[in-house]
């Protein structure tokens, strides 16, 4: 996360003042003031960053293309979800004021643009812990033996989804099945008391744009492959410590914190040059919405609200989604594992929905490389 000068935001530009006073009138670029100098302003990176590639009608199409899929515009359409003024939203639905009353299964059915609620089959009375293990297995025992999604209609890939969810629940949900997923979870570990913060929790990660698990599983199911394959590269990417992985970083912080104090310990990691952990996000300069709609749902234990206050005061920036799952995590005294376990039963419905839009528009996904190897004789 970082923010320009107007010389420096020019420069990319390579416009007049006056344009770039009127792409921040616009909204096209968000702007704040300095604080070291409140009459000068700052402007977002990537806002500058997305319209100089816009305006870089003259560049060579590779040069743009390589820098929009790093954290740039959208590299395909989708009527799925969006982040628009600081705000998460569900086919045009704010997912924040959803969180407040809505389940898992009722976001499928609007992501999946469904006519009808989901079933979900299971075996009633299981007493197995949810394990991230079982999905991988149950997925890849899948992925094999579907049908291919390419060439089917959707409400015949709705049908699907709905059965590859199931498989998934079975696995990182288990439980009586009459039970909305997050009571299960909560059933599961033992802590019923967590069971509407899980909730709020599921819908507001379910869909995040065109994250790294969320394109992984649209490259999967635009080649035509099963939507379990489709939902297992997805899973398969999401434990990467820069993505579902993100709550072990936390944890790490917070270990450090309880061993030299939280002010010590961030600062031990600016100075080392590594940023603070689930700190800032791109797409929020102004703080994660979800992040605000799970910390005003419950009280941070002690140590991570220490973490959190010297971490804000020193970065600049709010703590994100990764660090209010896991202090609810913590809160609620959930296993360990808790934040992967819910993050990757919610982005199930993410990763299917875009897998289904892939699929139903019939396009392969396959950039070009800009080769930078060795001289080709």
């Amino acid at each position: 996360m970082s923010w320009l000068t107007a010389e420096q935001a020019l420069t990319l530009l390579g416009t007049k003042t006056q344009t770039l006073y009127a792409n921040v009138s616009r909204g096209r670029i968000r702007a704040k003031p300095d604080p070291a100098d409140t009459r000068r302003s700052l402007y977002f990176t990537d806002d500058v960053k997305r319209l100089a590639a816009r305006h870089a009608g003259r560049r060579k199409t590779e040069t743009v293309a390589a820098e929009a899929i790093q954290w740039g515009d959208p590299v395909l359409p989708s009527a799925l979800s969006t982040v628009f003024d600081g705000r998460l939203f569900y086919r045009g639905q704010d997912a924040a004021k959803l969180a407040e009353h809505a389940t898992l299964e009722e976001i499928a059915v609007l992501l999946w643009d469904m006519k009808r609620p989901v079933r979900l089959e299971g075996q009633g009375g299981d007493r197995r812990l949810p394990a991230l293990s079982a999905a991988f297995s149950a997925l890849a025992g899948r992925a094999t033996t579907d049908l291919p999604s390419l060439g089917r209609s959707l409400p015949a890939l709705q049908n699907e989804a709905e059965s590859v969810f199931g498989t998934v629940a079975e696995a990182l949900a288990p439980g009586v099945s009459t039970l909305p997923l997050h009571e299960r979870l909560a059933t599961a570990w033992g802590r019923p008391d967590a069971g509407d913060l899980i909730r709020r929790c599921l819908v507001l990660f379910a869909d995040h744009e065109l994250n790294a698990s969320t394109f992984t599983a649209r490259i999967t199911a635009s080649a035509g492959a099963t939507l379990s394959a489709a939902a297992l590269s997805g899973l398969a990417t999401l434990t990467g410590p820069l993505h579902g992985g993100a709550w072990q970083s936390v944890r790490s912080l917070i270990t450090r914190a309880a061993a030299i104090g939280a002010e010590e310990a961030v600062r031990s990691y600016l100075a080392e040059g590594r940023p603070v952990p689930a700190v800032g996000h791109p797409f929020y300069p102004d703080g994660d919405a979800r992040a605000k709609a799970l910390l005003a749902c419950f009280t941070l234990p002690p140590l991570f609200a220490e973490v959190r206050s010297v971490s804000e005061d020193l970065v600049g920036e709010r703590v994100n989604v990764d660090f209010a799952l896991t202090a609810m995590t913590s809160a609620y005294h959930l296993p360990e594992d808790a934040p992967m376990i819910i993050f990757a039963l919610a982005r199930t419905v993410g990763w299917l929905a875009h897998a289904m839009e892939q699929s139903t528009s019939g396009h392969l996904i396959r950039p070009r490389a800009r080769y930078v190897g060795p001289p080709v004789e």
